[in-house]
């Protein structure tokens, strides 16, 4: 356990981020060496890749309720020094995590066709997807289990083990991909299902290990088998935070499939070259994401030990950095989009819309940082419903503005980014307005309980 209670706060959001950061960095490199070989196979093998891509914002929203809830519940736990009720906390999300995989595998075999014919009218596009996904989806459901472990360990100040696992597993997908793929050193080449294979593999391979981690070192939270009854208290605290979270994803699900609806009749070289946009932003997107990540355990920690103060200022701490780091990734993507997506696909269109996509969509990435920053708070504070509200604004804003220009005969694909960049810039302010009005509702001036402290001290030195 490491106590996030003491200490400089920039410190701690440093030396938590830099594993996750590390690991996600290396994750770049697995989005860019998926996207280089499949993007040789043709547009349509993009476009394929990308909508069953967007599947994971679905399994992003499960995983969400566990991730978010667990962790939360934890650093609270571990903040007010009970760790009997972190241990009950991690045994009901790593049993929920079980049953839920399960039900993921089998609704994802017997869903996928339809979710792809509702996003696409090209029969090669869904073809491609259809086999990508059906190699993927174990990935899939294997992704509960990693992010309960991991989410405790988080809760408890503890990153860098399941970083170097993840970093691992993530090396081994950039190694498999382009074996599996293109059928270098095998002669057998399986296309796009090479890439949802190795990237099954790849997580087999770091739940292998993360059980490994866990029977072999002691830690502030064990498996505990008789622990997996249903506990519904436990269940409902879980739920109660884990769900608005999870709907913040799910939300974001239905963002990117409302955009892949809108741009289909543009053909699979739109569908592509969004897909291809998205992956490199949300690469690029990262570094920032893991200052944010880093946010909830220290603040949660500090929320459960009463430094209120303390919350505040690793707010401060986090919006700065992650804001800082937004700006200069919006910077390299006005000067650099064109270089950054051209290795990607020979397709001349392809590359055009997704160049403009990056150079207008790159202005809501500021605002995005803090959008990542106040749901970070939200998590540590125990209440995600305001980020979940703050997302539905979001898509409110764009999916109505967005239909009634697809109906106009001058429809244009770059008016949907317009009205994308002005959405995040709300949310951005939606998200901040409920930010401050949740510190003032849950955590007490500092300076007055000191000061009424002080005169019951006094009082009692008078007595």
């Amino acid at each position: 356990m490491k106590d996030l209670t003491q200490g400089s706060i920039p410190k701690h959001l440093i030396s938590m981020a830099l594993p996750m950061m590390i690991g996600m960095l290396i994750q770049t490199l697995y989005f860019i060496v998926d996207l280089y070989f499949v993007g040789k196979l043709g547009s349509a093998a993009l476009a394929g890749l990308s909508l069953a891509g967007n599947a994971m914002f679905l399994i992003f929203a499960l995983t969400q309720i566990l991730n978010v809830s667990t962790a939360a519940l934890i650093s609270h736990a571990v903040g007010a020094k009970d760790q009997q009720d972190a241990n009950l906390t991690f045994n009901q999300s790593m049993m929920l995590s079980t049953v839920v995989g399960i039900i993921v595998c089998i609704i994802g075999y017997f869903g996928a066709q339809d979710y792809l014919n509702l996003i696409s009218q090209d029969s090669e596009t869904v073809m491609m997807g259809l086999t990508y996904l059906h190699w993927f989806i174990p990935c899939m459901a294997l992704q509960f289990i990693m992010v309960s472990i991991s989410s405790a360990l988080r809760g408890t100040g503890i990153v860098k083990p399941t970083m170097v696992i993840q970093t691992l597993s993530i090396l081994l997908n950039i190694i498999l991909s382009p074996i599996l793929i293109t059928g270098w050193g095998s002669g057998y080449a399986m296309g796009i299902a090479g890439a949802g294979f190795a990237s099954s593999l790849s997580v087999i391979f770091a739940v292998v290990l993360l059980c490994y981690y866990f029977i072999t070192t002691d830690k502030y939270v064990n498996v505990d088998f008789s622990l997996w009854h249903i506990n519904v208290p436990r269940i409902k605290k879980l739920l109660a935070i884990g769900l608005p979270a999870g709907g913040e994803f799910f939300l974001m699900f239905v963002y990117m499939g409302a955009i892949y609806w809108l741009i289909k009749p543009f053909g699979a070289e739109a569908q592509a070259a969004f897909g291809l946009g998205s992956r490199v932003m949300q690469a690029l997107f990262l570094p920032a994401m893991a200052i944010a990540f880093a946010a909830p355990a220290i603040a949660g920690q500090n929320f459960g030990a009463q430094n209120y103060q303390r919350v505040r200022d690793t707010f401060r701490w986090t919006a700065i950095m992650t804001c800082s780091l937004m700006a200069i990734i919006l910077l390299i993507c006005l000067s650099q989009a064109e270089w950054m997506l051209t290795h990607f696909s020979d397709d001349r269109e392809v590359i055009l819309i997704s160049v403009a996509f990056l150079q207008m969509i790159c202005w809501n990435f500021v605002p995005a940082g803090l959008v990542f920053t106040c749901s970070g708070m939200f998590q540590a504070l125990g209440n995600t419903m305001p980020a979940l509200l703050s997302t539905a604004t979001r898509l409110i804003t764009f999916i109505l503005p967005a239909l009634w220009l697809s109906k106009q005969s001058d429809f244009q694909i770059e008016q949907l980014w317009y009205v994308s960049v002005a959405t995040v810039c709300l949310q951005s302010s939606v998200s901040f307005y409920f930010l401050k009005r949740e510190f003032k509702k849950r955590l007490p001036n500092d300076n007055l309980s000191n000061e009424c402290s002080d005169e019951l001290n006094k009082n009692k030195l008078i007595t």
